[in-house]
């Protein structure tokens, strides 16, 4: 099993620190830190990926975040799993 969100670039397997939206009307890229869930629309890139982006001629990038690190499970992640393992 694995809890940790996936890079979406094709054939990158690192794992995913930071979310990636697109909001057409303004013609804007937004990469924030990696959002709680994963969403329709949006796209997960490890930390690679997310230093090099480089939106469309004419768009802008917006980057609500400089530093991309991945923080692996946190203590709640890794009683959550456990609590699940003893309920099944």
């Amino acid at each position: 099993m694995n809890l940790s969100r996936q890079c979406s670039r094709t054939a990158c397997g690192g794992s995913a620190v930071a979310t990636l939206t697109y909001v057409y009307s303004d013609q804007t890229a937004v990469l924030g830190p990696l959002a709680t869930y994963a969403e329709p629309h949006t796209y997960d890139l490890c930390a690679g990926h997310a230093e090099r982006l480089t939106a469309p001629r004419g768009w802008d990038v917006v980057r609500l975040a400089t530093e991309f690190v991945d923080p692996g499970p946190t203590e709640d992640d890794l009683l959550a799993l456990a609590d699940a393992v003893r309920e099944a």
